[in-house]
């Protein structure tokens, strides 16, 4: 059995757990503020122009058949010698003035059109730059548990979308019910009450028809919309780790994976263009009902001497126009329901408040000795699993201090509560006296700096990624910190130098190359508290040993906090404590600690003697010539 057939917590796109759906109309209200933004009187005023656009447009509409009747009833008069010698003019007259009032409404659209697009693109920018910005205020708990080619895909469609909204409500359906309004008016001032009826009926029903049955076939769009970002996280997943799928020869697994979702994609996609071809079908029936009912009025009139030709020809001429734009309200109510579907996801993000927050009184971070101070900090991930419990530590400037132990033992999650990814659920962690939530998350952040043991790297270039410590960071300061972690001279052996471009998530270089970049990196953002995540994990042990050097050097004047794996990096750690099951069981420096006998003294013999194992193995080979 295929276990990925099963639906995960992210197949669905359009929820997120703990965050109320908003109403289409919730959504279109959240949408307005991005169209009269209140600092930007420029955007505002554009909006006010597109909108006389707007009004003058329909306006010279209505008014064109209502010309166009005073021209054709003028022909028939002609014709029979009803009217004087000045007939001609009088008709050029109205010729000009219908061909003005055809005219009028296109060249006003389009100027609306070229007045409002920087409205909407604006608008599509600024929410775009919003859910951005707001993706980074989440806690990391919101990250590890979405899929990144979902998340992004979800966000690119809920951005289009609201341009798509914005441009059919401007240009279709405001337009279009604006006319309506012109049409009946007039038609009730100036005629029996028998044609407004039939329009407002037909038109009622037209509306009604495409309300509800679009409606009913919104879960087919809903699935689809899910189906087609299944298959997007599935594929953007498996080749992001293309690496796995190789070494496991599971390339024809992960086909079927992909098929599987295209399959449903496809299976969705086809009832939703039926179900879209019977909503199209049901539009046209009320459509040429409506216009032959009028039209049989207006002949029966006509016989009967209460309507003339013009006006006949006008009521035909106005039941086109309104229908022609009334097929698109159809359609674009189709659109715009199906945009909404798309922005649900991305307004739910927005929704979404970050787990960790500034405190409204909240100050900047101040630090003079770089002082870390845990004090009795106990926290979880999951409620009733604990990962610490009650631990106290305290590091000084120019100390270094290491945590070992064995694999979920809570190592990295302390530096995480130092970074404050994730709040201490009971005690508190003090940088210099200061509690780490009464401080600002940028100031907190300024001060400290990770390399980590899972280095990530951005696809650009070598010199960009270390330089992102610090972007404002000159090419020698970059050269510098590169030389102290050991890189320089291999970065400048390539063909491009520091312009090499080190691939997607840094997998042209090394595991080690990747380290060392990481280390260049925060060594360029100069903090006062480094943390070092088995900063060393991936590198050879003659490279090992010249980082080591480094490190040693750059933590004189800075509170080092090591977490490691590898035991041989921490030797001269001021304070080691050891971790078991989120305790500190024992602690302090190496020699202590071997003369103790404990479980540091054991993984240190178990360490050592791998090593002297390897030792061995390489002196073997290096005698045999083999290297």
């Amino acid at each position: 059995m295929d276990h990925f057939n099963h639906a995960t917590a992210f197949d669905d796109p359009l929820t997120i757990d703990g965050v109320e759906k908003r109403t289409p109309l919730q959504t279109i209200k959240a949408v307005l503020p991005f169209l009269w933004p209140k600092d930007r009187r420029d955007m505002r005023t554009r909006v006010m122009i597109a909108l006389a656009c707007l009004i003058l447009g329909r306006v010279a509409n209505v008014y064109g058949p209502i010309v166009l009747k005073d021209l054709v009833d003028g022909l028939e008069k002609l014709v029979n010698a009803e009217m004087g010698g000045q007939a001609m003019s009088v008709l050029m007259g109205l010729t000009i003035l219908y061909g003005l009032m055809v005219f009028l409404p296109g060249a006003l659209t389009e100027i609306r059109a070229a007045v409002f697009t920087p409205v909407s693109e604006f608008a599509q920018r600024l929410i775009g730059l919003k859910a951005f910005g707001h993706l980074h205020e989440l806690s990391m708990r919101f990250h590890l548990d979405r899929k990144t080619g979902g998340l992004s895909r979800a966000i690119e469609r809920g951005t289009r979308a609201l341009q798509q909204i914005i441009g059919l409500f401007a240009f279709n359906i405001a337009p279009t019910i604006f006319e309506i309004i012109l049409v009946s008016v007039y038609l009730a001032i100036s005629y029996p009450q028998k044609y407004v009826t039939v329009i407002l009926l037909a038109v009622t029903a037209y509306i009604a028809f495409t309300l509800l049955f679009t409606e009913w076939r919104t879960r087919f769009r809903r699935a689809m919309v899910t189906q087609e970002s299944r298959a997007t996280s599935i594929g953007v997943d498996s080749l992001l780790n293309f690496e796995t799928v190789k070494y496991f020869g599971n390339e024809a697994y992960e086909s079927r994976r992909y098929n599987n979702a295209l399959a449903r994609y496809q299976e969705a996609a086809i009832k939703s263009q039926t179900t879209l071809g019977l909503l199209n079908g049901g539009q046209l029936v009320i459509r040429v009902v409506c216009q032959v009912a009028i039209l049989v009025i207006a002949v029966k009139d006509y016989a009967a001497g209460h309507l003339s030709v013009g006006e006949v020809v006008m009521l035909n001429t106005f039941m086109l126009q309104l229908f022609i734009p009334l097929g698109f309200l159809g359609s674009s109510y189709r659109m715009i329901r199906q945009s909404l579907i798309d922005m649900e996801y991305l307004f739910q993000l927005l929704d979404l408040k970050p787990e960790i927050k500034d405190r409204t009184d909240a100050g900047d971070l101040q630090v003079k000795n770089a002082e870390v101070r845990f004090n009795n900090v106990s926290f979880q991930y999951e409620e009733n699993v604990p990962v610490i419990q009650d631990i106290s530590f305290s590091i000084n400037r120019g100390k270094t201090l290491a945590v070992v132990g064995a694999s979920g033992a809570g190592k990295s999650t302390i530096s995480r509560l130092l970074y404050r990814f994730y709040e201490v659920q009971r005690g508190n962690i003090t940088i210099d006296n200061q509690d780490i939530k009464r401080v600002t998350q940028a100031s907190l952040r300024d001060h400290v700096g990770i390399v980590p043991q899972d280095t990530v790297l951005f696809n650009d270039t070598i010199r960009y990624n270390i330089r992102y410590g610090r972007p404002d960071a000159c090419d020698t300061e970059v050269e510098v910190v590169a030389k102290l972690a050991s890189i320089h001279d291999f970065i400048i052996s390539l063909p491009q130098g520091y312009d090499t471009r080190v691939g997607e998530r840094g997998l042209k270089l090394s595991g080690g190359e990747k380290q060392r970049v990481a280390i260049a990196r925060t060594l360029l953002k100069n903090p006062s508290i480094l943390i070092l995540d088995e900063a060393t994990s991936s590198l050879d042990v003659k490279t090992e040993r010249e980082i080591q050097l480094a490190l040693t050097e750059v933590s004189k004047n800075r509170t080092t906090l090591i977490i490691a794996h590898r035991l041989s990096t921490i030797v001269d750690a001021d304070e080691i404590l050891v971790l078991s099951e989120g305790r500190i069981i024992e602690c302090g420096a190496h020699d202590e600690l071997i003369e103790s006998n404990g479980l540091y003294a054991e993984m240190w013999r178990r360490q050592k003697a791998a090593a002297d194992e390897m030792e061995k193995i390489q002196k073997i080979f290096s005698e045999e010539g083999l290297k």
